[in-house]
């Protein structure tokens, strides 16, 4: 008997259909999965204990009897987190739990944007905020990085031109503390610019700061949203790279008049609650303590990652030296198609994100690529990296040279 035929009746224009996932490969430098030996296992099974054993009736309503923005002590806890870390001041009320960033995204872009409408973003940013403004129709504005994140110089020069066109952006979105894919963070200064703009422009901010718990000396400038005067500036958040991404726990600070809309489009009866339970449990108790033994343990990835790339690359691998984060954003030579590198270096047990799925400039990004480097263990990081120098040379010549040995370009 022949399966009844749904093709005729899809939406139309739906994306590209998922790949049937076959497992990882041997060699994973892709996503944003995190350091398995750092997931508090032990800690997180206690919690999870201790909190269904007090509280485990609530989970027979909808909202764990803290009503639709979240469960209350984790709201309560990211109070006086945001205010501690960032310098956010807010109250409970102001905070909505979503099923990780991602839904964060939605919602703010559920109450903000139509087709048709204008944004600002980094030109080399979050892929996850790049496709969901493709599919929307949204026109995408890229402005340089630097060394310090998003210029202000350029911002302010493409915020003149689009005026100059009658048209006002529906918002500036930046992740200024451990950028991604960069891991640049913006100082004190350039924040204050960035914020003088958006007032002179009428342009209100959308502060992505889902990294920002991961810096190597643990020291961050005051978030936007805390530096704001006019209270112009959506901040989101996650605990998914201070963690488990798997958790799907994020958060969206806005004042109520925001979240008020944004629980309107939120028709999902609420994120995780036993995701929510445990970790203000977990985080009330620990996180202080927790997240500096991550941050050591990805800084010494990095280094692995960065000796590797040094090593099997030598000066064709470019890039800096991240503040933090678990991404590392790598230049190759300008023939190098990283496109076409991620397709062969698949083939050989290694999966690279590559560049022009990171940034709004194709053509920028064409010979860059991301890699994750918190999930391999540091023999993988080795490994992986020696086997994508074998396929770049093979595909394009690139390294010419690999631990001070010249390799012999095939004819």
């Amino acid at each position: 008997m022949t399966a009844f035929d749904f093709t005729p009746l899809l939406a139309q224009g739906l994306p590209v259909p998922a790949a049937k996932w076959s497992g990882f490969p041997p060699y994973n430098f892709i996503g944003g999965h995190n350091d398995a030996e750092h997931v508090p296992v032990d800690k997180l099974v206690a919690a999870a204990t201790a909190v269904i054993a007090r509280e485990g009736a609530t989970l027979a309503t909808y909202g764990l009897a803290s009503g639709p923005l979240g469960y209350r002590r984790l709201r309560e806890f990211l109070v006086g987190k945001l205010k501690r870390d960032a310098g956010i001041s807010c109250t409970s009320d102001e905070i909505l739990i979503t099923s990780g960033s991602l839904q964060a995204l939605d919602l703010v872009n559920g109450i903000l944007l139509t087709r048709g409408d204008t944004v600002v973003i980094e030109r080399d940013s979050y892929q996850g905020a790049l496709n969901r403004l493709t599919r929307l129709g949204v026109n995408v504005v890229g402005i340089p990085l630097d060394g310090e994140g998003l210029r202000t110089d350029a911002l302010a020069s493409a915020l003149a031109e689009l005026r100059g066109r009658g048209i006002c952006p529906k918002y500036i979105y930046t992740i200024p503390t451990v950028q991604n894919p960069t891991g640049t963070i913006m100082g004190e200064a350039r924040r204050a610019e960035l914020l003088r703009l958006a007032d002179d422009y009428g342009v209100p901010i959308f502060e992505d700061d889902c990294y920002a718990d991961l810096i190597w000396d643990g020291r961050r400038p005051p978030a936007l949203h805390a530096m704001s005067e006019l209270d112009n500036v959506i901040h989101i958040g996650s605990f998914s790279k201070s963690i488990a991404p798997a958790l799907r726990v994020g958060y969206i600070v806005a004042r109520w008049e925001l979240l008020s809309r944004m629980l309107a489009l939120k028709t999902d009866a609420g994120s995780g609650a036993l995701e929510q339970m445990v970790l203000a449990e977990f985080c009330t108790a620990h996180f202080s303590e927790h997240v500096p033994k991550l941050t050591r343990g990805l800084r010494a990835k990095l280094e692995t990652l960065m000796g590797a790339l040094a090593e099997h690359f030598g000066t064709a691998a470019e890039f800096d030296d991240p503040k933090g984060g678990i991404f590392l954003w790598v230049k190759l030579p300008d023939n190098v198609d990283t496109l076409k590198l991620a397709q062969a270096a698949l083939a050989s047990g290694v999966s690279i994100n590559p560049g022009p799925e990171w940034s709004s400039d194709k053509v920028h990004a064409k010979s860059r690529l991301r890699l994750c480097f918190a999930n391999p263990s540091k023999d993988a990081i080795r490994q992986g990296v020696a086997t994508l120098a074998e396929v770049c040379h093979r595909e394009f010549g690139v390294p010419t040279r690999s631990a001070n040995v010249e390799k012999r370009i095939q004819a």
